[in-house]
């Protein structure tokens, strides 16, 4: 797979052939392992060289350059997933990362959202909350239309849309496939939210968007984790065996069941 370089604030480059121009390239590949990253965490040295079409060196000195500055950490592998002799070394965004993807309105909006509690009360902001995520729902539904009724196509467009609006999303089968087990599925992972702080503060948010896809999809689906909470990736499972009817109202409950999906997760 290859992965573009990421949309980054336009930098002027210098003449090639100017002392510069090394640090400037340098500089945009350590943003695409970077993002990668985001995208695809917990991620090997190795994959990385692949999916990037870079040297094996190359890619561990980005890593050694942005492990250093606390951009990223090394993740253990999930149990259960680990072969013969010394895992290889995987790595996610940590915190600081994260903010260096987001937007500096992160504080203003999170500001103005708090001052609409205060005056308003709660029930406003998940108001408001849904009504931003039904515009992404419109959108992403013209989308969908387009891929038919087969979910996985669904997914992927959804998939598609989502990383169009810098969710850095992906997907991964879960389970036996064409399995009638409730755990067989698909695990949407978002590796990076443009309103993370938000959502931090205002879980709304995320139930907003869980209830979307559950409406999307035409099936329930369950949020396993997210950023707000801590971990290094939202996930969100999409069931394709023994499905359940998709959610109906604005406000989504909570499931606290575990399954082998949020296991391996954790």
């Amino acid at each position: 797979m290859n992965i573009p370089a990421p949309s980054v604030t336009p930098v002027v480059a210098p003449v090639a052939g100017t002392p510069d121009a090394p640090l400037v390239l340098e500089s945009r590949t350590r943003d695409r392992v970077l993002q990668a990253i985001s995208e695809r965490g917990p991620i090997t040295a190795a994959t990385l060289a692949d999916d990037l079409g870079l040297t094996a060196p190359a890619v561990r000195r980005h890593l050694d350059h942005l492990e250093e500055a606390g951009l990223i950490t090394e993740r253990e592998p999930a149990p259960g997933v680990r072969g013969r002799g010394r895992p290889a070394r995987s790595f996610v965004l940590s915190d600081a990362g994260h903010h260096a993807l987001e937007s500096d309105y992160d504080h203003l909006a999170s500001e103005a959202l708090r001052f609409l509690a205060q005056e308003a009360g709660e029930t406003a902001v998940r108001r408001f909350a849904e009504s931003r995520v039904a515009e992404l729902e419109t959108r992403y539904a013209a989308q969908l239309a387009a891929a038919g009724s087969d979910r996985a196509a669904r997914v992927d467009a959804l998939v598609a849309a989502l990383t169009r609006d810098g969710f850095a999303a992906s997907a991964r089968p879960v389970g036996e496939p064409g399995s009638a087990s409730p755990f067989a599925g698909i695990q949407l992972c978002q590796g990076h939210c443009p309103v993370q702080d938000v959502a931090r503060e205002f879980p709304a948010f995320c139930d907003a968007e869980t209830d979307a896809f559950s409406r999307l999809l035409g099936v329930h689906v369950q949020r396993l984790a997210t950023l707000a909470h801590g971990d290094h990736v939202c996930t969100t499972f999409i069931p394709t065996g023994a499905v359940t009817a998709p959610a109906t109202s604005s406000t989504t409950t909570t499931t606290t069941a575990t399954t082998p999906t949020e296991r391996a997760t954790r």
